[in-house]
């Protein structure tokens, strides 16, 4: 009796170790298709702190090298993936040089260019759901990876599906913020607001339009409500509030004329945005040559 136990024990687990095993590392991870997204950006400047911003800008502005300077600022893209799928994040180079196009067309009427310089991949799940603004995540993502110096960008694409970070399309750096944490420096965002990619409103590459207005020293056109100095743009009309979708004659603050809700810094669809203001080109440029060293 003792005997055929044994055998029939050892046949089992001879079944067992025949049977075809489940390959893990290629079956793709699963992540919720259902989180709710809109033109959220972790990007919020209390009026304390943005009124520090604005005193050091003051104090420190630097002039203009010329009325019709242009400069090329270099990008590296850091694609942060939790496996070769795309929806585990793994965006083809096509998608990430068809964003670097459209930043290009963005920017035409401000004088800045964008140089697509290198493409870095790394597999990380928890960084790929989980990084946020001042999240470990972030910290260990950005000290391995960043790049190049105060002139240079670095864009992260991430899952952006856990944590602080979760519904938002993205969030950047201020260029005011490069010295006290030069390592932190740069813009996140989502990886299927890249052109082409999912979001069904968000996928012509205008998220990256918008970070990057932030990391170049742009606020929300709603900046500040109707009152006070809002944005410091002069030609952007006072907003109260976030714009969604593409509402037509939106007006929320009365006297102070339409909402720019075609501006690349408000929150509307990609396809409602148009571009930016002349007093917009005008800060960003000046943003760059005080806080990060361009000449333009």
């Amino acid at each position: 009796m003792f005997f055929f136990t044994i055998l029939a024990f050892s046949l089992a687990v001879s079944l067992v170790a025949a049977a075809p095993r489940p390959q893990v590392d290629d079956m793709p991870v699963l992540y919720p298709r259902d989180i709710a997204r809109h033109r959220g950006c972790g990007n919020h400047i209390t009026p304390a702190r943005k009124a520090a911003f604005e005193r050091k800008f003051q104090a420190s502005r630097l002039p203009a090298v010329s009325e019709n300077a242009t400069a090329t600022i270099d990008v590296y893209f850091h694609v942060v993936y939790a496996n070769e799928t795309i929806q585990g994040g793994y965006v083809p180079d096509s998608q990430i040089e068809a964003q670097v196009k459209v930043l290009n067309q963005d920017y035409n009427s401000t004088g800045v260019s964008w140089n697509l310089v290198n493409i870095s991949r790394v597999q990380s799940e928890d960084w790929f759901l989980r990084v946020a603004a001042d999240s470990p995540q972030e910290a260990g993502m950005k000290q391995l990876l960043r790049q190049g110096n105060s002139s240079t960008l670095n864009v992260y694409t991430v899952g952006l599906a856990e944590g602080d970070g979760k519904g938002l399309l993205g969030y950047a750096t201020f260029p005011m913020d490069y010295t006290s944490k030069p390592w932190n420096d740069g813009v996140v965002i989502l990886y299927s607001t890249l052109p082409g990619s999912s979001s069904p409103t968000f996928n012509l590459g205008r998220t990256l339009t918008h970070e990057s207005g932030h990391w170049s020293g742009l606020y929300h056109t709603f900046q500040g409500g109707c009152s006070g100095e809002g944005d410091m743009i002069d030609d952007t009309p006072p907003e109260e509030s976030a714009a969604y979708g593409c509402p037509a004659k939106r007006d929320t603050c009365p006297g102070g004329g339409p909402d720019p809700i075609q501006n690349f810094m408000d929150y509307t669809d990609d396809s409602c945005m148009t571009g930016f203001s002349k007093g917009q080109a005008k800060r960003i440029k000046a943003q760059l040559r005080t806080f990060r060293g361009v000449s333009i």
